[in-house]
């Protein structure tokens, strides 16, 4: 609401209007209270998710009282707020509807003004929004640090237990290979063996012969 003795086209600040909406006053009035004394960037984002329908028209006033600013004033957009925001009521359209009996029921369409004032914060406003930034790129920066550090020590956790894997895993060869050639050495053992006798003891029904040349 305008404050008192001041009339709502006297207001400082950069406007943008949008007449005729096809829309009630009431209804633009209840998402207007939510952008009221918000930074613009702030009620821009209220304004997108808004579940409203008028939220769509108001948010295209918004950006159009943004642009104003930058190109008509010379203000940056980012240092703007929302200084005031009303809706006016329009003329209403008539129209009939047929009901029973021949008679017929008056449909009221309405139509409202929209006007949203953006103003350059204050220096105040404008040091003190600074210093939250500077404390939350700070806290960020914290963050990134840790989180950087946490890796790198997860990295070194990893590289270490795969190294311990690969360390257990290879014992564990070396160990199965020793086990291998203690099991193959007694067969190599008993053949050896065998053909030993095979050579020593002759077969039966063969002849010995002697050096001399006689059979024995």
């Amino acid at each position: 609401m305008p404050a008192f003795g001041v009339k709502t086209n006297e207001r400082p600040g950069t406007r943008a209007v949008v007449r005729h909406a096809r829309m009630s006053a009431y209804k633009v009035r209840e998402v207007l209270d939510l952008i009221r004394d918000k930074e613009v960037q702030v009620a821009d984002e209220i304004l997108q998710f808004a579940e409203r329908d008028a939220a769509i028209v108001i948010r295209k006033a918004l950006h159009s009282a943004m642009a104003n600013a930058e190109n008509n004033d010379q203000i940056d957009p980012t240092e703007l707020y929302v200084s005031a925001c009303y809706a006016d009521e329009g003329p209403t359209l008539k129209r009939w509807r047929p009901r029973a009996r021949g008679r017929a029921t008056r449909i009221r369409k309405r139509t409202c003004h929209i006007t949203i004032i953006v103003s350059r914060l204050s220096e105040a406003q404008l040091e003190r929004r600074r210093e939250r930034e500077a404390v939350s790129a700070a806290a960020a920066g914290r963050g990134r640090r840790r989180s950087q550090a946490a890796a790198e020590s997860r990295r070194q956790r990893v590289a270490k237990s795969r190294a311990r894997d690969e360390a257990v895993e290879a014992e564990e060869h070396d160990h199965d290979h020793d086990e291998e050639e203690a099991v193959i050495e007694p067969a190599d053992t008993e053949s050896s063996a065998a053909t030993e006798e095979a050579v020593a003891e002759p077969a039966e029904g063969s002849e010995i012969v002697s050096e001399s040349g006689e059979e024995e």
